[in-house]
């Protein structure tokens, strides 16, 4: 642990909820409309490719509001700039709620997002406050376990919530989810950062913070790779709507059904991945999990293209493709944070931003070059799969130059 701020609250089964939820809001805020996309597009009167970039519109908001969150969760503490998010999420449910058009869901969706994405680095800094990289990557998997219910939960809520109030019906819900996290985060979420370790940042130094970040290249690898990873979910969840109820004659219920299916595998490999840190670093569960999920996609890329092994083929590799990122959002996670203590806010908010704005693009692809066709979606997570793998293997490298380099000064010393 790398301080005694908020050390009571370490084990406590309210701090790790509270942390849980604010991790779970962006999944809450995308999962648990999706099984609407059609009932969407019919009463708006608008493609199905719109409403699909409604997905990406919400993940550019998140990427541009975490820049702003990062530098004042570090000046201002954690508390104040999180409930202040929560605050204009919750207003933007309403506007989501009302709308009537495709511009003003795609407009009320950014704004949902900038006030949700005060959660994501606020939870993550936290983390990274209270605890050592180890135990960071440990409650990293915990708190996947705790936000796993949303990716379950949420789709099968949202479809139940079609048949008796339609799809506004689902953001008049995520406004009392906003609600009761606001009051939660007020009662139960201590300040992790104390009034000596905060940085007042000025834009002028939050400008040279965010670049020397970019040029850490480790962090920057890891943040690429995380991004690559979020553009990997992103696409099946900006695709699998289409996939499943337009393709394959899924039912909204039932499409709840499969979708908490893919995610529980998620959760299980994130677990497994708490057991696997007793006995593996964090660096090498990596190389093994983007090696099973490169393996993964290029066989359901095979199986979408070619038909062969017919829908239950493609809904098993697409389970082994998303179990695995149990195991990669974790330990990225953690790698990428470890070097930073006091501008852990910072780091946090670049990485989210890089994270989003990576997904963003990817869900975004998936909605533009719709054709009708399940390619899009794979093909994305394909190329996705392959970015991450390439970044941590940089990763790798550049952590082999500089021990090699280390060893020759030693070498070179000793002479």
């Amino acid at each position: 642990m790398n301080d005694t701020t908020g050390a009571g609250q370490i084990s406590s089964v309210k701090l790790v909820l509270v942390l849980g939820a604010l991790t779970a809001f962006n999944s809450m805020s995308i999962d648990m409309y999706l099984p609407s996309f059609p009932q969407i597009a019919r009463d708006l009167s608008v493609p199905i490719g719109t409403v699909q970039l409604s997905v990406s519109a919400f993940l550019f908001g998140s990427a541009i509001g975490q820049l702003f969150y990062g530098p004042l969760a570090d000046r201002w503490g954690r508390k104040f700039p999180l409930l202040f998010g929560l605050g204009l999420y919750v207003v933007s449910t309403v506007g989501c709620a009302l709308v009537r058009s495709g511009e003003g869901l795609l407009f009320w969706r950014v704004v949902m997002a900038l006030g949700g994405g005060a959660s994501i680095v606020i939870s993550r800094a936290v983390v990274r406050d209270l605890y050592d990289t180890a135990e960071a990557a440990r409650m990293f998997s915990l708190l996947m376990l705790v936000m796993g219910a949303a990716p379950i939960l949420a789709p099968l809520a949202g479809g139940q919530l079609l048949l008796f109030t339609g799809w506004r019906g689902i953001f008049a819900f995520l406004g009392i989810f906003g609600v009761i996290s606001f009051c939660a985060a007020v009662i139960w979420l201590p300040e992790s950062l104390p009034v000596e370790k905060r940085i007042q940042h000025s834009i002028r130094e939050m400008v040279t913070c965010y670049g020397s970040l970019i040029r850490n290249r480790q962090y920057l690898y890891y943040a690429i790779a995380l991004g690559a990873v979020a553009g990997f979910n992103f696409s099946y969840i900006a695709g699998a709507p289409h996939f499943f109820i337009e393709l394959h004659g899924i039912s909204p219920q039932h499409f709840g059904i499969i979708f908490g299916l893919n995610a529980s595998g998620l959760i299980g490999a994130s677990q497994l991945n708490r057991k696997l840190l007793r006995h593996y670093s964090a660096t090498r569960i990596l190389g093994g999990a983007f090696a099973v999920n490169l393996l993964a996609v290029v066989l359901l890329m095979a199986a979408v293209a070619t038909g062969i092994g017919g829908f239950t083929l493609q809904l098993i590799l697409m389970f082994s493709c998303l179990c695995t990122t149990g195991l990669l959002y974790p330990n990225i996670t953690a790698l990428a944070l470890a070097p930073f203590e006091t501008s852990a806010g910072s780091a946090s908010a670049l990485l989210g931003t890089i994270q989003y704005t990576i997904g963003a693009t990817a869900g975004a692809f998936v909605g533009m070059f719709h054709n009708g066709t399940g390619l899009p979606m794979v093909l994305t997570m394909a190329c996705c799969a392959f970015v991450g793998s390439s970044a941590v293997m940089c990763t790798h490298r550049l952590n082999s130059s500089q021990h090699a380099t280390l060893r020759s000064f030693d070498a070179e010393t000793e002479a």
